[in-house]
């Protein structure tokens, strides 16, 4: 039983550890594929460079969202720029202070990234200090506890935007403290400068109605065979107690560079017949796209997510689960409302387990394995 235990909290660990035209699905249709993305390639791991700050500040009124225009203001966050040697890799925090001097909704997020950039988590924290910084650190590790924070968006497009539908938004205290985790790699024979910045659109206090939040789903059962092709699922997810019926308006897929699609279904039942909600034609795992769906849907109780990988592993070695660029991840991540919480899960086949953190038995043995 430990090694069931131990083995399926190694495989979360490295699921923790990594950092959006669709085709039409229940409730609307998603957009068309993004080009260019975010570079990764052979390169081997290290530190990266600890030079440039963050700076906040608030800017002008927001353009219109899917769930109409956003008349308030905009405050932004920018971590960089990192000097980052070729062949380096590495993930890199900062924790900053909004400027906003009252509670906000948010209901639209921007971010973007510079190239050699492979991912942005944004999320609010309840760190009481600034560390402006940037420190390596550690993804998604307040995930496994809600008392830390939230997470708010993940991107890996150079430009990515998340609207929220009308009347639903993140809160965020004033003067709210924010976490960004930055992963990147250069695949360069030149130094590279990185940066990230986000910003959050606000709503008028008068026309929120539910807050929002994030789930995130994935599988560590990966091992692909040198110069192959290779497959994994459909999984299926059950959707834990307390998520039946609520609202999911968007989702992404993520594999990294061997990656060459990510599909979900939403369905009623292990044995049920599913519905698609992301199938992204000519999808990218350097710019995945996030579909949005308008309206939403829901998944009934006992219900829940099968999800598909597919990868073509073009090297030499075989391929498993890992946080670098140059290992594999499957997985996706949804925005639903109202809110029962974020959690991270776990499915998989090979310990046969299903796991939700923060809140399931195995979580705390994982955050020992993070610290």
């Amino acid at each position: 039983m430990r090694s069931l235990v131990v083995g399926c909290a190694v495989g979360m660990l490295c699921l923790v550890g990594c950092g959006s035209s669709a085709e039409e699905g229940p409730g609307g249709q998603g957009g068309s594929a993004g080009e260019g993305g975010s570079q990764a390639g052979s390169a081997g791991g290290g530190q990266g460079g600890t030079s440039g700050g963050g700076q906040g500040g608030a800017a002008g009124t927001a353009g219109g969202g899917s769930g109409g225009t956003f008349t308030g203001e905009t405050f932004s966050l920018t971590v960089g720029p990192l000097a980052v040697v070729p062949g380096r890799e590495n993930t890199q925090c900062v924790v900053q202070r909004l400027s906003n001097p009252t509670p906000i909704h948010v209901g639209m997020i921007r971010n973007v990234i510079s190239s050699s950039s492979h991912h942005l988590i944004v999320y609010k924290t309840n760190d009481t200090e600034e560390r402006t910084t940037p420190f390596d650190c550690t993804p998604f590790l307040e995930t496994l506890n809600p008392e830390a924070g939230a997470p708010l968006m993940v991107t890996q497009k150079y430009e990515d935007e998340l609207r929220l539908p009308e009347g639903v938004a993140f809160t965020l205290d004033a003067h709210q403290m924010i976490r960004i985790e930055l992963h990147y790699i250069n695949t360069t024979t030149a130094d590279v400068d990185v940066t990230a910045t986000t910003s959050f659109h606000t709503m008028n206090t008068e026309d929120f109605q539910h807050e929002a939040d994030f789930l995130f789903i994935g599988s560590p059962d990966i091992s692909i065979p040198p110069r192959s092709q290779a497959t994994l699922g459909p999984l299926f997810f059950k959707l834990p107690a307390g998520y039946a019926d609520v609202n999911f308006f968007a989702i992404t897929g993520h594999t990294h560079q061997y990656g060459r699609n990510v599909t979900v279904e939403r369905t009623a039942g292990r044995d049920a017949q599913g519905e698609s909600v992301y199938n992204v034609p000519g999808w990218r795992w350097d710019e995945p796209e996030t579909v949005q769906h308008d309206p939403p849907f829901k998944v009934p109780d006992g219900g829940g997510f099968n999800f598909t990988c597919q990868w073509n592993n073009t090297s030499d070695q075989t391929v498993r689960f890992g946080e670098s660029a140059n290992q594999e991840m499957c997985f996706f991540w949804s925005y639903y409302y109202p809110s029962q919480g974020a959690k991270v899960c776990v499915v998989s086949q090979e310990y046969g387990v299903t796991e939700c953190c923060p809140g399931g038995p195995l979580c705390g043995l994982i955050d020992d394995f993070l610290r």
